[in-house]
């Protein structure tokens, strides 16, 4: 990990800092509305506040945790109210081998273990473009 200087980080000690990307934190993170504006310049880069970046990480690039039961099953709606991430995307996404298999396939709908649907959402990507 890279520790930020005190005049500020550039985006490759904050991509170092939260184990993202370069391309990720300048191409997405730092286009967003609510990103802090640069304090200053550390060689060609532009150095930003630790602070502000943290809390423009916080409110908006943190997925909140799902708060879901470990051995109750879940169906892709109810997964989706809790989580955030819609049904039409795990369908999606496990056609593509990117969400894991249903727990439970026995009824019509297929379910997913609390924990297997924590597991997935913790691996996910937290920032869409808006």
């Amino acid at each position: 990990m890279v520790e930020p200087t005190s005049q500020g980080e550039t985006l490759a000690e904050i991509a170092d800092r939260y184990g993202r990307a370069y391309n990720t934190i300048r191409n997405q993170w730092a286009r967003h509305d609510a990103w802090p504006a640069p304090i200053g310049k550390s060689g060609r880069s532009l150095t930003y506040d630790p602070a502000a970046v943290d809390q423009v990480v916080r409110e908006h690039f943190v997925r909140p945790a799902a708060e879901l039961q470990p051995r109750r099953l879940y169906t892709a709606r109810e997964i989706e109210e809790a989580t955030g991430v819609t049904a039409a995307t795990i369908r999606a996404d496990r056609s593509k081998g990117r969400w894991p298999a249903p727990d439970d396939t026995s009824g019509r709908a297929h379910r997913w273990t609390g924990k297997t649907v924590m597991t997935a959402v913790s691996a996910r990507r937290s920032y869409g473009r808006s």
